[in-house]
């Protein structure tokens, strides 16, 4: 992956302005057509294959009124006035009428109707409509609602207060505060403190505000045909944010300190890519599969929450690997430290110089690592106490903002009857197979009623076709509260004796319901998604560290972190520990999703830091083998950065916490205090306790499994590798040149084998089969080398691969099978599959030259032509063709497999000098068979020519001579 990334930040540094201008057209193209499409955010809490859902959907079949979104309009009179006073009856059944008539009302009952369920308070006081709409919340349009809201002028006039609640009336917008502006300037100004450079601050403030804007922008498009939570795009902007501004300090931070070094700007920022952006990917991915893991939860709002946020952070990826090294590009030298500047000695200053804070830190640590580790969990493990009273629940209208008409209808409606009112329950009756309708209706709301905790039960009301009935029922507990949860459960345990006795099936839904449910879900899923979320934690962090100590640590340190920032939330927002300080107005149960979406953007973040405080301290390690020393250097290295990313996390999710609406307030704060915990007590505190605890133990892995993982090349080893090889080939000057290259296997080796093929030269190849198809495929970059080095073209292998594979071409004529197919064809077919798509037209007139060049490379006793069918040449003239077939496509060096030979010459012209004549000069030709009859070409037609023999023997003296067998080359 690093060779993949430094090769792309090569690019992007060489192309800046063009990689500037695809993201400015990105931008404006999304974030412009997300504006142009208008989409709105809706609040939509379906959930398929719950009883509630279940039962929302065969009402919207059979009884359409009674599955549409509900409204109420509540309505409150003076103190001392009664709401059957005249003017105020008036005025009720008046704005009644007005909203009757409204597009998109379906039925509207009043508090004097026959059917209102207990809509006048006692004191008479309170009263509500209950309003049915037409369609789901979701369906509800704006003009529908705010024709609703127009009525309310009717009310006024009679001197009621008035106000409309319901889940149409959630506050569903999103955008920037005061204090979000804060939280970036606070990150801005931990960027200069980092820098101290205005410029280099500046960069990754900006990359995140492009990322951001794409993300928002596809989220809006998207929201314009799908339903999309409110939350969705919130928490994307404040993922965007923090992500992107930390993966690009963690770029530019390597950048400089390179820089600081004397490395030239155009390498530095490719190397930076390769290093520092191979975790960034790595982490981001990590986040990405997270979130994504969202989906199996199979609830839809969600799913879209983490689709959304999964964007926001592939976004950042893309603009950290691509747009900032484009940047670098740009302002090129501009960012080099200042000579004896702090940044400079920073990246300058040797491990034995001035201890800096992060170096005195672990070293404090490291003195007694068994005293950190038992502070740092009993700390953690304190403030995860709260978390064993965890209550979920969805948002109500309690939670709506203050001043909000959803919020004051809420509370009318708790002062006036009681907080169930605010949540009622529906009980769906099957009434198909009863006689005694309403006398079974009766007898179920009877046992409703007995039940504890029920206010309030409903006449039964069947449907038109009476099919189909509902009961209302009113709890005396609010809709977030642990008895209404106890109610729900009661009811639906009625159910089986209800169906046994009655032949009514029963089923109980509301949005009360609705939230219930989604809240047992996703406690249900919490403990399993929380498994996945940790073993695939030990998987990745196993594959990069190779180390079974590692991953287990970093693991249960992630566990710590999540339980306690949830215990921290459940002692602010559930308990209401420091209510004003924090701005929470009603507290209450947490929001259902929190929990886990907590645990799915944490575990990326904590991954981030541990790679980039870990990764230095492996590396360290390999090279010294000293495990207390790697731990400081490592620590000593990465610390500042990490300081630096975890407190811009902090302050960009804090910032969303004072004017937060509910859902994405709690949630920020989560985050927030979550990467505070991880990045300070377990990253920078129980990492290097725990590991110098374990010593060398903790580097430790079985033979066995490091074969199974593959290796993750974060730390640019294997770029390094690369860089050293390119610098070798680049000093060759022959087409081929191996230096005691080993072949095929460790277990079957071929050679070592050193070579030195000039450009253009003809060679003979022998061995057996199986040796010449290996040595071949290696050359060709199909398989690796099993050591030594290697470079064909210029390029090394095996680390340049795909230059090699577009560079090298086989020709098996050994055992190429006859077969009807023209020379025109195969010649079209390899020129199409080579040529460009624009140049496609210009393949039969490059036939005819090819056709022309085999005729001339043959001579005159032998003519070929586009009708010629392959098996009716011979053998010298089938070779050619299939040969000039691979030369089509423009190779620097053709390896020709001949099978046990060389054809017989054709007219005295042997089938060496017919490919030395049809290839061009500089080309390689390399001509492999089991045996060649005579000792060289008769002409290679002023080729350099040389023969290798892959199973030559060796006497005693040529062993020496040949390093241990060396295989010959004369």
């Amino acid at each position: 992956m690093a060779t993949v990334l430094y090769r792309l930040g090569h690019f992007a540094y060489r192309r800046a302005w063009l990689n500037i201008g695809i993201w400015v057209l990105l931008l404006a193209g999304i974030f412009g057509g997300g504006m142009a499409l208008n989409g709105q955010t809706q609040e939509s809490y379906a959930i398929p294959g719950t009883e509630s859902q279940d039962a929302i959907d065969s009402l919207a079949a059979v009884f359409p009124s009674a599955a549409g979104a509900q409204v109420q309009v509540v309505y409150h009179v003076p103190s001392g006035a009664s709401i059957d006073d005249a003017p105020y009856r008036a005025a009720i059944e008046s704005m009644a009428t007005e909203i009757g008539v409204i597009d998109g009302v379906d039925t509207v009952i009043t508090p004097f109707s026959d059917y209102a369920a207990d809509a006048v308070s006692s004191d008479s006081e309170t009263a509500f409509s209950q309003v049915a709409l037409t369609g789901q919340s979701t369906d509800v349009s704006t003009d529908t609602l705010d024709a609703l809201v127009a009525t309310r002028s009717i009310g006024e006039d009679a001197g009621l207060q008035v106000a409309f609640g319901g889940q149409v009336f959630q506050d569903n917008t999103f955008g920037i505060t005061v204090t979000e502006v804060l939280g970036v300037l606070f990150a801005g100004v931990v960027l200069l403190i980092t820098f101290g450079s205005l410029l280099a601050a500046g960069m990754p403030l900006l990359m995140a505000m492009i990322g951001v804007g794409v993300a928002i922008g596809g989220i809006t498009a998207v929201s314009a045909f799908v339903s999309v939570s409110s939350t969705a795009p919130m928490l994307a902007l404040m993922l965007g944010l923090a992500v992107g501004i930390d993966y690009s300090l963690f770029i530019l931070s390597r950048h400089r300190s390179q820089l600081a070094t004397g490395m030239k700007p155009h390498e530095s920022a490719a190397t930076a890519v390769a290093t520092a952006g191979g975790a960034v990917v790595f982490a981001g991915i990590t986040v990405i599969i997270a979130l994504l893991g969202l989906l199996v939860v199979g609830i839809p709002f969600l799913s879209v929450m983490g689709l959304g946020a999964a964007f926001a952070v592939l976004v950042s990826i893309g603009v950290a690997v691509t747009l900032l090294p484009a940047v670098l590009g740009v302002v090129k030298g501009k960012l080099i430290p200042k000579v004896g500047g702090r940044a400079h000695r920073r990246a300058t200053t040797p491990d034995d110089g001035r201890p800096t804070l992060g170096r005195r830190w672990v070293g404090l640590v490291l003195k007694a690592p068994i005293v950190a580790v038992i502070v740092v969990v009993g700390v953690l493990g304190t403030l995860a106490i709260p978390a064993l009273s965890l209550d979920l629940n969805l948002p109500d209208g309690g939670s709506e903002p203050a001043g909000s008409t959803q919020r004051e209808a809420y509370q009318l409606i708790n002062d006036g009857f009681g907080p169930g009112y605010n949540g009622p329950l529906v009980v769906v009756v099957d009434i198909t197979q009863t006689t005694d309708i309403f006398g079974d209706l009766d007898t179920i709301g009877a046992q409703i009623r007995d039940l504890p905790g029920v206010a309030y039960v409903g006449t039964g009301t069947p449907n038109p076709t009476v099919d189909t009935a509902i009961i209302q029922v009113m709890p005396d507990s609010a809709p977030d509260a642990a008895a209404t949860k106890d109610l729900v459960q009661m009811i639906r345990d009625l159910g089986p004796g209800i169906t046994a006795s009655l032949g009514t099936p029963i089923a109980v839904t509301g949005a009360t319901a609705v939230g219930i449910d989604i809240s047992n879900r996703l406690t249900d899923a919490l403990i399993p998604f929380a498994l996945i979320v940790v073993g695939l934690s030990i998987i990745l962090l196993m594959m990069v560290f190779r180390s079974v100590f590692v991953p287990i640590k970093a693991a249960l340190g992630f566990l710590l972190s999540v339980f306690a920032a949830i215990g921290a939330t459940v002692a602010i927002f559930q308990w209401g520990w420091f209510p004003d300080l924090f701005g929470v107005e009603n507290p209450g149960p947490i929001l259902s999703f929190l929990p886990i979406l907590l645990m799915a953007v944490l575990f990326g973040l904590a991954m981030d830091y541990e790679v980039f405080l870990v990764s230095g301290m492996r590396e360290e390690f390999v090279r010294t083998g000293n495990a207390r020393q790697s731990i400081i250097h490592g620590f000593a290295h990465a610390g500042r950065v990490v300081t630096a990313a975890a407190l811009i996390m902090f302050f960009v999710f804090f910032a969303f916490v004072p004017d937060g609406t509910g859902a994405i307030k709690g949630i920020a704060f989560a985050l927030a205090v979550g990467v505070m915990l991880d990045a300070f007590l377990v990253r920078m505190t129980l990492v290097p306790a725990a590991m110098a605890l374990a010593g060398k133990a903790a580097w430790w892995l079985p033979r066995w499994l490091g074969r199974l993982l593959p290796n993750v090349d974060i730390e640019g080893e294997g770029l390094r590798q690369h860089l050293h090889d390119s610098a070798w080939a680049a000093e060759q000057t022959d087409a081929i040149t191996a230096d005691e290259v080993v072949f095929g296997l460790e277990t079957a080796p071929i050679g070592p084998l050193s070579l030195s093929i000039p450009a253009g030269s003809l060679v003979r190849l022998t061995g057996t089969a199986g040796h010449r198809r290996v040595v071949a495929a290696t050359l060709a970059g199909r398989l690796d080398p099993v050591s030594g080095r290697l470079q064909v073209l210029g390029y090394p292998l095996p680390s340049d691969r795909q230059q090699t594979l577009r560079r090298v071409a086989l020709a098996d004529i050994g055992e190429h099978r006859d077969t009807e197919i023209t020379v025109g064809e195969l010649l079209a077919e390899r020129l199409r599959l080579t040529l460009p798509w624009y140049r496609t037209a210009a393949v039969a007139s490059r036939r005819a030259v090819w056709i022309s060049s085999i005729n001339r490379a043959l001579g005159a006793g032998q003519s070929v032509t586009a009708a010629t069918t392959i098996s009716a040449l011979p053998a010298h003239g089938r070779a050619t063709v299939l040969v000039a077939a691979a030369l089509t496509e423009r190779p620097g060096v053709v390896f020709v497999d001949l099978g046990e030979g060389l054809p017989e010459p054709f007219l005295g012209r042997d089938l060496a000098t017919v490919l030395a004549m049809l290839a061009p000069p500089t080309t390689t030709l390399v001509l492999g068979a089991a045996r060649f009859d005579i000792d060289g070409p008769e002409s290679a037609h002023d080729r350099p020519w040389q023969q290798i023999d892959l199973d030559a023997p060796v006497d005693d003296d040529l062993m020496m001579d040949s390093l241990d067998g060396k295989a010959l080359q004369r």
